[in-house]
């Protein structure tokens, strides 16, 4: 199957060339542009089989081809953009699991950078967010092993366990002098991807922290819930918090922006093939019939958060307050590769908003920019780069934007982005220029 994988990338190649040496020459030209992209890609192959061949019967020990081609292959992988990963059977195992919303381990959303393991953003109320991890810290060890070297899923993989047993980390923080020793009790973690409260007696507030199989449901009992709570004419719209929300389910993430729409497209895909190029467009209509929406967002809000941050206020759904958003604006597509053999995360397609724009590598800057107040300890540690940062990163079409702030404040009366939207949505005048609740979804 692999080899089958790469002659196709090749084909495509020579098909890529077809198209720009076609012309005068003739037909021999378009026939000699294949016959060499083939030749080439043969070519490699060969070598890949001689290095491996040389490394089973030369090594000083001898080695398993089974780690010897699931380290090719990661390698091979690893030259792609930093969201392309292959997973053994093992990590396309736990990934499930995690899509699910139940799994035993520390409740942190990671990526690879560099070769090490860098912070997301720990997921609300789970071990690691007690144990005071952040957002952009890197992890450089674990039980006192060296990631360096390590695969992200067999990172993940040691980070997770049985509940109950311990895990020491070492955390390279920005600003901090030295590495942080941190240790971790492992729980299940069940993540909740929708909690909800009512505010003031006016005021919905909904804090979605992933897209999971899960979300959509945990969104609409959220607004049932809160619909019974508050009446309908003293209700004066809804909160709904996407920050250091990473993402997860595109399906989730047009579902939820369904949720507040009519009708519209939600967000469009485009790949090299037709297959990955498709529109997305809202289904079921507004369930809040219309009433005033502030989204906010920040940093740490990425890919499935980018989505329906920019369907809803491309049409003029919702008012969104905070900082830019992180820039992940490209599609994975899971492809499974058959019993015992893992599958593939592989980025297939850009999306772009309703409007037809990319956030890849630029974000999404809010309508109301707010900043919080940091304190003095956290100071210089709480903006993430964003996808813009990130090496082998999809360029962006246009400039490229760094990223911003991810602090969210602990205490709610400390958390100026979340005052700001309840006076929002209050008609709180709080400066002479401040901006106006977003109206009604225009017909579209």
């Amino acid at each position: 199957m692999r080899r089958n994988f790469a002659f196709l990338l090749g084909t495509a190649t020579g098909v890529c060339l077809t198209l720009l040496v076609a012309g005068p020459q003739g037909a021999h030209v378009v026939a000699a542009a294949k016959a060499a992209t083939r030749s080439d890609t043969y070519n490699q192959l060969n070598l890949f089989g001689s290095v491996f061949e040389r490394v089973k019967s030369s090594y000083v020990e001898k080695p398993d081809d089974s780690k010897l081609m699931e380290g090719a292959i990661n390698g091979m992988i690893s030259a792609l953009d930093p969201h392309s990963r292959y997973m053994n059977e093992k990590g396309w195992s736990d990934m499930q699991e995690t899509t699910h919303g139940e799994f035993g381990g520390l409740g942190i959303e990671v990526t690879m950078e560099d070769g090490l393991v860098k912070v997301v953003t720990p997921i609300d109320d789970t071990p690691a967010a007690r144990a005071g991890m952040l957002s952009g810290d890197v992890i450089t060890q674990i039980d006192d092993e060296a990631i360096q070297g390590l695969s992200l899923e067999q990172a993940v993989s040691r980070m997770k366990g049985p509940a109950n047993s311990k895990i020491r980390l070492k955390v390279m923080r920005k600003g901090a002098a030295a590495p942080i020793d941190v240790a971790i009790m492992r729980e299940i973690i069940r993540v909740r991807p929708v909690r909800y409260r009512t505010e003031g007696g006016d005021i919905g507030y909904i804090r979605i922290t992933r897209f999971n199989e899960q979300t959509t449901d945990g969104l609409k009992k959220a607004l049932a819930n809160i619909a019974r709570e508050i009446p309908a004419d003293k209700l004066a719209g809804y909160v709904v918090d996407l920050r250091n929300n990473p993402g997860g389910l595109l399906d989730q993430a047009v579902s939820v922006s369904s949720s507040f729409m009519n009708r519209g497209e939600v967000v469009s895909t485009r790949g090299r093939t037709a297959e990955e190029t498709q529109r997305f467009t809202a289904r079921g209509g507004d369930i809040t019939r219309g009433k005033p929406l502030v989204v906010l967002i920040n940093g740490g809000s990425a890919s499935a958060s980018e989505i329906v941050a920019g369907a809803l206020r491309d049409h003029k759904r919702a008012t969104l307050i905070g900082t830019r958003t992180f820039g992940k604006g490209s599609v994975q597509t899971i492809i499974p590769l058959g019993q015992g053999n893992g599958a593939l995360a592989l980025t297939t397609a850009r999306y772009f908003t309703p409007s037809g724009r990319s956030i890849q590598a630029q974000g999404i800057a809010p309508d109301v920019e707010v900043l919080q107040d940091v304190p003095d300890e956290l100071k210089g540690r709480t903006d993430l780069k964003g996808e813009a940062s990130m090496r082998g990163h999809l360029a962006a079409d246009g400039a490229e934007q760094a990223g911003s702030q991810a602090y969210v404040p602990p205490n709610e009366k400390d958390d100026k982005a979340l005052i700001a939207a309840y006076n929002l949505l209050r008609g709180v005048t709080v400066n002479a220029n401040g901006p106006t609740v977003a109206k009604r979804a225009v017909p579209n």
